[in-house]
C-alpha cells in the first residue's frame, strides 16, 4: 500500500521534495499540501494533482491519515510543524536547517523518540556522489588522518532576498543557509566528530545589495520593504573531539572574483578536494596531483531524489536514514556557538 505524503510549506524547495515523491511511483501518493499562503498552496495543488491543500499544517493534519510529511517552509516553522507532523503520527523529512537553534532542534528529536517516528534532515549534500567516493578513499586509507579542512560557500552576489534576510524568520544569513551544508557535509565525510569548541565572526558590511542587477539567486517570497537584518559574511574555525579542524566561510554577497563552492580535506597520506574532485599526495618521491575517472559529483536533482528515497526506505525499514535527526542537533549546536562566538568575540565551549 502507498505511503500518504502531506507537504507543508509549498514555496521553492518543495518542488524538489514532489519530484522525489513522484520519481518513485506507486510507493507513495501525495494527498495533500498546505502554505500560509493559501493561493499558493491552491496553485501547487492544481500543477501537481494533489487533492486536497490548506492554509496551515493542523488542518492537513487533522483531516488525513499521513504516513510522511516534508516540512519546507521558513526556518522559524520549521519546528513547530516537525513536532505537529510527528504528533499526529507522521514521519518527517525537515528542510535544512533543523531549526533555529539547538533548544527547538532537541524539541523536534524529543518529539520523534517519543513517538517512535523518524525525524530526517535534509542534508542533501550527504547523497552526493562526491561524498561517497571521498568517504570511501579515506576508509581505505589513501588519505590517512585528517588532521585539518576548509569549507567554503562564496557568493559574490547571491542575497536570494525575500524571508532570507529577515532574522525572525531564518534565523540567520548565509551561516545558516549555505554553511550549514559544507559543515555537515565536512563533518560526516570525517565521521562525524563531536564539535568541542568554535571561535566564529559575522560581518554585515555590504548589506543586502538588492541595487546589483542580473543576479541569479531569488526567493519566491516577495516583500513590500527589503529586510537584511542577517550577517553577509561568517567565518568560524571549529575544533572537533578527535583534534581535527575545520575552517568554514559562508557569504551571501563577498567582493571576491568567483563564487565558490569549495571544500578540501588535509591528512597525513594526501590532501583531498571535492569540488574538483583531486587528490593531492607524492609518488616516487615527487609531488602528484590525482584525478580519478569517473562521476564523483554533486548533482542537485540527481541526489535529491537520492534523498527522498532514502527517506521512504528509512521509513520502510529497508535502509538506514543517512541524515538522522541528532545530525541535525549537532549541526544547530555548531551554529548557535559560531553565533554567539561572534557576539561576544570569545570562542565558544560546545556543552551538552
Amino acid at each position: 500500500m502507498a505511503l500518504k505524503v502531506g507537504i507543508i510549506g509549498n514555496g521553492g524547495i518543495s518542488h524538489a521534495h514532489i519530484d522525489g515523491y513522484r520519481a518513485l511511483g506507486e510507493e507513495v501518493e501525495v494527498v495533500a499540501c498546505c502554505d500560509i499562503n493559501y493561493e499558493k498552496s491552491k496553485s501547487y495543488a492544481e500543477k501537481y494533482g494533489i487533492p486536497n491543500c490548506y492554509d496551515n499544517c493542523y488542518d492537513m493534519l487533522k483531516n488525513h491519515q499521513l504516513d510522511v510529511v516534508s516540512v519546507c517552509t521558513w526556518n522559524n516553522a520549521h519546528a513547530e510543524c516537525s513536532i505537529a507532523a510527528l504528533n499526529a503520527g507522521c514521519n518527517v523529512l525537515c528542510e535544512k536547517p533543523m531549526a533555529m537553534n539547538t533548544e527547538e532542534a532537541l524539541k523536534m528529536k524529543e518529539a520523534a523518540e517519543n513517538n517512535g517516528k523518524l525525524l530526517m534532515i535534509g542534508f542533501v549534500r550527504r547523497q552526493g556522489n562526491d561524498a561517497a567516493a571521498a568517504i570511501d578513499y579515506i576508509k581505505k586509507g589513501y588519505i590517512g588522518d585528517i588532521y585539518y579542512a576548509k569549507a567554503s560557500y562564496l557568493r559574490r552576489c547571491g542575497f536570494p532576498g525575500g524571508w532570507f534576510g529577515d532574522k525572525t524568520l531564518s534565523g540567520g544569513g548565509p551561516l545558516i543557509d549555505l554553511g550549514v551544508h559544507v559543515i555537515d557535509l565536512s563533518r560526516y565525510i570525517m565521521g562525524c566528530p563531536k564539535p568541542l569548541t568554535v571561535f566564529g565572526a559575522t560581518f554585515n558590511k555590504l548589506g543586502a545589495r538588492n541595487h546589483i542587477r542580473g543576479t541569479e539567486w531569488q526567493s519566491e517570497t516577495v516583500v513590500e520593504e527589503p529586510v537584511f537584518t542577517v550577517e553577509d559574511l561568517a567565518t568560524a574555525m571549529i575544533r572537533f573531539d578527535n583534534g581535527a579542524v575545520l575552517q568554514v566561510e559562508a557569504s551571501f554577497n563577498l567582493n571576491t572574483k568567483n563564487n565558490c563552492g569549495d571544500i578540501i580535506f588535509y591528512g597525513d597520506k594526501a590532501g583531498l578536494s571535492l569540488e574538483p574532485f583531486e587528490l593531492y599526495t607524492e609518488v616516487n618521491n615527487q609531488l602528484a596531483d590525482i584525478v580519478p575517472h569517473g562521476k564523483n559529483d554533486f548533482n542537485f536533482e540527481r541526489d535529491f531524489k537520492r534523498e527522498v528515497k532514502n527517506f521512504i526506505d528509512a521509513v520502510n525499514g529497508k535502509t538506514e536514514c543517512l541524515a538522522t535527526a541528532e545530525d541535525g542537533v549537532e549541526l544547530m549546536r555548531i551554529l548557535d556557538a559560531i553565533y554567539l562566538s561572534a557576539e561576544t568575540g570569545k570562542s565558544v565551549d560546545i556543552v551538552r
